[in-house]
Order: C-alpha cells, then structure tokens, then sequence
C-alpha cells in the first residue's frame, strides 16, 4: 500500500528517493512527501495529488541532502490533505508510515490530555509523539523506538530519521519492509518494496517482526545493526541479492501495463509448465504425489480469492478433497473449524496482503501446515509458509491484477495433478501449451473485443453470469470492470438471476453471460430470461454456434476444443481484454485506478 524509501550515503539521497517512489506509484496513493535533513535541520516538503506535484516542489528549490525518507500516502486516517500526508516530523525525529495503529485513538487522547500537539488527523503521527516523548524521558533512539512500538497496537511498518545523526531506523509488525546497502559506494536504504531498490541496493534483507533495523553510514562503511525490541542483537532476517531488473517493468511499446500484463500470459503459461513440469520446481511439486489432506482452506482477497474459487473446483472435482474458499478479511473472525489434517492455502500476488496474513497466522497457532500460492519470493506470506508454490508472473504493475490471476489458477491445477500423480502425462504439458496458444490468438484477435466494447461502454450496469466452472470467471470479470471502468458490475451464477437480479434488468443493462460446452442449453436459457426483460446480450461462448449468434446482441466466440479444465483461464483473459477496452474508452485511469492499492497491507 503506502510507498516507503529511505536513503543515507555521500550523495544526494533526493535521486534514489524520489525514483523509488516513482517505481512505488503502481502500489496506489494519494499524496507524496520527502524529509531531509539540511543545515543539520529535519525540513520536511510535502503534497497532496500526485508525486509529480511533489517533484515540481522540490525542484523549485533544488535541496541537497545526504540523508532522507520518503512516503506516498494511501489515506486510512484522515482526509487526502498536504497536512495528513507523510513524513510526519518535529524538531527531533521525522518518521513515515505504512499500516495502521488500531489503538491511535485511545493514545492521542492520552498525549493530548499530556500537553502534546498534533498537526495531523492521522494515526502515524500518534508513533511520532509517542517516540518523541520516550525520547524526552531520557531513553536513546532504539530505546525510544521500541517503547514506542510495544505501546502501539495493530501492524505497521516504520522508518525514522532524528535531527541529531544520520541513521536510519526501520521495524515492523506483519507490514512489508526491506532494508539494503551498498558497500562500493557506503550508501543505506530502506524501503516497502525491493523494487524500490533495484540498481541501488546489491545486497538486501527482510527483518522480521519486532526486529529494529539501523542503518550507519561513516567516510569509511555502511553498516546494518539488527536488534530485538530489548536491544540484544538480532538474527531474525533474511539476506538475499537483490537480482530483479528494471528493464522487466517497462511498458516496451504498450500504452498500459495492464495491456502489456495482459499480452505476457503466453509466455508465462508456458514458463510456468516447464518449470514446474520439466524443471526444478518439478521437485516441489511432486512432495505433492499422493497427498491427502481432510480439508484445504484457501483463503484470500480480491481476484485471488476468485483463482481460489477455481482451484477448489480443482481440487473437489479432480481429487475428490473437501475445499473451502474463505475470504481473508472474514475467516478469522468466523471463529473457523480448523482440526490436524487439514491445510491452509494462502493465495496472493503481493504475499504482504494483511487479511491474508493474519488468517495464516491463525492457521499456525491452530497448528495446521500453511502452503502459499505467491508471487513474490522473500514476503511476509513466502517466509512464514510451510510450503510455497511460486507463480513467477514477474513484477505486475497494474493494480488490476490480470496475469497473477491465471498463473495462480494454473499453479493450483498443477498442484491438482501433482496430488493425482498424473504430472509425468505428456498430455498435460500439451494442454497447457495449447492454453498459452488459444490466449495467444486471442491477444491477436484483441481488436474484436475492442469493437463489442464500443457497443456497451456507455451503458449504466453490467451483469456477469456463468454456470459452473465459469462461476468464478463471472465474479473476477466483473471486478476487473469495476476496478478500471468505475462502472458497477456484479458477478452471479447464471441460475441466481431468478432469484433477484433479474429485478434489475432493463435495455439500460448489459448482461455479459458466459455459456460454456458444458450446460450451454441451461445457461442459454438463462440468457433468454434476460432478453425477454429487454437487457443488452454479450455471449462469450463457442464460435460458430449458430443459436448463439442469433440470441447475442454482442458475441465474443471462443475455440474451447481441447481446453476442458484450463477453459475458464482462456475465457476470463477476453473478459480482461473487454475490461480494459471498456475502460479506454472512458478515459479511466487504467494502470493506477482511484482509491485502489496494489498492496493492501491494512484490514
């Protein structure tokens, strides 16, 4: 969610600032600000709207500074105001924020009641006088650091500066958070993202929770200290080189990342296969060969909660295991029935996303195993899992996800196959390359899409239906057009429609049906019930069906032959391509939709 960075060095740390939170836009935010520390003051430069207003306030005075942080804001406690936006600072520290401290409330009130100020509505500042007034008592930083952090409650991640050094500190509680460094050039970062990093920091770790991270830079070497909230030395992180290129997120020749993520799904198909099928990810999977659980839990948010939805059509229909599909944000207050010889499956592309998080961490405390379906190797989720599943979709840039969605539906029909030791059939690889091949015609077929999206974009509602296993397409399209075309859109099982949202239906309202092979005259009649109600008809179906042609008002043909279980992953990349062309052409925002976060690292 919020865009964390940090910098301490010999040069100007206004550069590597600035660019990692250009490199953090993706993640959602709606105000963007720097602390830097000049003529051993803390001068703070901050704006609401976009990071661009922030570089035009910066370069009309043009500050130098061999320490700084900066944060680009998603608002959770108060308004989108250049006050409410990060850093927050006084005439000692400057801290910026990711998360939130659900007992801000309580303690501001407290503090106020104490005789101390506020410039801000928002729940970080509440850490900043909290650590300003640990600090006051006698206490050094780190100390203050802690006390402040054991006071507050909720997760959080934080980076401080003070005035009177030029450390750094960072820590955390189940919120992302990545510390780096440069030898050659005795340069210290920190950031939300190792993306942030990437060409800066060589060398990166992960602390994990409760670790203090300070950073040191002297004329001769930058040193990483790692302690425990009593100051004892600290083990508890993780070390990795940061080897992921900034090449691998340019749009090339796209107008959009999402267009761009969209048409890298053949690729990644295939890349998926051969690793987990021919490669070394073919050892994780086939630990798999046999396995029986009583029970899997999958539990997630947002579209990966719909590839949930897929995979547990996998798993029941395929390998005839009870599978349960949990949103995250209401698992764990649902007071679950989790007993041993079940299994908690965690789907996400961030592996930061908090629900998410904190229903794995229940899982653990039940002591249930914990498997991950992620993409991003080293998050919080990928560490804490007993066992990971990778989908190596690469950085995904747009905020609607697109090709996360297919490579963790595709991860979870491997799984599937692996369980029914089926892995080493030859037929297997062909049906997935023949998937990457359909999708491929269908990203050279795009323009077609294009046209049926001319024919609705203006219309005032969008209903998603589909039978069984295109009951979870019908959901993830609908979001998909929500997300980008600010237009409202729901998914429904075709059969629902009956039962209430057929009240809705109009020549005001466009139903997007899908009818695939199976149950096609059910789902057709389905379709009929909405045409009688004069409702505009989109048919995402088998080309050449002539019953088809003559029922639609729009029609998006498929070659389905051959796909059999991978058809809904065909079928849900046109809804992505209809999202898309509809949202073009209302001139939506499309990589960085209003009020959306790429991460969602708070309930």
């Amino acid at each position: 969610m919020c865009g964390i960075v940090g910098y301490s060095g010999p040069n100007n740390s206004v550069g590597p600032i600035i660019e990692g939170l250009s490199r953090l836009e993706y993640r959602g935010y709606d105000s963007a600000g720097i602390c830097l520390k000049i003529n051993n003051e803390l001068q703070i430069l901050k704006k609401e709207g976009k990071l661009e207003n922030l570089k035009e306030l910066i370069n009309s005075q043009k500050p130098f500074s061999n320490i700084g942080i900066g944060h680009t804001r998603w608002a959770t406690h108060g308004a989108v105001t250049t006050d409410n936006a990060h850093p927050h600072g006084n005439e000692i520290f400057a801290v910026v924020h990711n998360g939130i401290i659900e007992n801000a409330g309580t303690l501001k009130k407290e503090l106020q009641a104490e005789g101390f100020q506020f410039k801000s509505q928002t729940d970080s500042e509440v850490f900043l006088v909290l650590l300003t007034k640990f600090f006051k008592q006698g206490n050094s930083t780190l100390k203050s650091i802690s006390k402040a952090f054991e006071t507050i409650t909720g997760n959080s991640a934080f980076v401080i500066m003070e005035k009177a050094t030029d450390k750094l500190y960072a820590l955390k509680r189940s919120a992302p958070l990545v510390v780096g460094e440069n030898k050659d050039l005795r340069e210290a970062y920190v950031s939300s993202d190792p993306f942030a990093l990437v060409g800066f920091a060589p060398k990166i770790y992960f602390p994990q929770d409760g670790v203090i991270c300070e950073g040191t830079v002297t004329t001769c070497e930058v040193n990483l200290n790692f302690y425990e909230l009593d100051l004892t030395p600290s083990n508890r992180y993780k070390f990795q080189s940061n080897s992921m290129s900034v090449d691998a997120t340019s749009k090339g020749h796209y107008e959009h990342y999402m267009l761009k993520e969209i048409h890298e799904q053949p690729a990644l198909i295939d890349k998926l296969a051969a690793f987990y099928i021919k490669n070394e990810g073919r050892k994780v999977l086939n630990e798999l060969k046999g396995f029986k659980c009583d029970e899997w839990h999958l539990t997630a948010c947002g579209t990966a909660w719909h590839a949930g939805l897929v995979i547990k059509n996998y798993f029941e229909q395929i390998n005839r295991q009870r599978a349960s599909v949990d949103i995250a944000s209401e698992f764990r207050y649902k007071n679950p029935i989790l007993n041993k010889g079940e299994v908690g499956l965690f789907i996400s592309q961030s592996g930061e996303t908090a629900d998410t998080l904190a229903c794995q961490e229940l899982c653990k405390e039940k002591g249930i195993p914990t498997y991950s379906i992620v993409n991003v190797e080293g998050s919080t989720l990928f560490r804490n899992a007993d066992k990971n599943f990778l989908i190596h979709a690469g950085v995904e840039i747009g905020v609607a996800s697109t090709k996360a969605f297919t490579l963790q539906a595709l991860t979870g029909y491997l799984m599937s196959r692996a369980m029914e030791g089926t892995l080493d059939d030859s037929r297997l690889f062909s049906e997935i390359k023949l998937l990457s091949t359909r999708v491929a015609e269908l990203c050279s077929q795009a323009e077609s899409i294009k046209e049926v999206a001319e024919k609705i974009y203006t219309q005032k509602g969008f209903i998603f239906t589909g039978r069984g296993k295109y009951f979870p397409i019908a959901f993830e399209g609908a979001l998909k057009l929500k997300e980008i075309a600010y237009v409202h859109a729901e998914g429904y099982a075709a059969g629902e429609l009956k039962h209430g949202p057929i009240a809705l239906i109009d020549e005001s309202i466009v139903n997007i049906a899908i009818v695939g092979p199976e149950l096609l005259e059910k789902t057709i009649s389905n379709v009929e019930e909405v045409k009688a109600r004069r409702g505009f008809i989109v048919i995402v179906g088998p080309k050449n069906h002539p019953e088809i042609e003559h029922l639609a008002d729009a029609y998006i043909p498929l070659d389905f032959n051959g796909l059999d279980n991978l058809s809904p992953l065909y079928v849900n990349v046109a809804l992505q391509f209809l999202a898309y062309h509809i949202a073009k052409l209302k001139g939506t925002d499309i990589d960085k939709p209003r009020n959306l976060a790429k991460s969602v690292t708070v309930e």
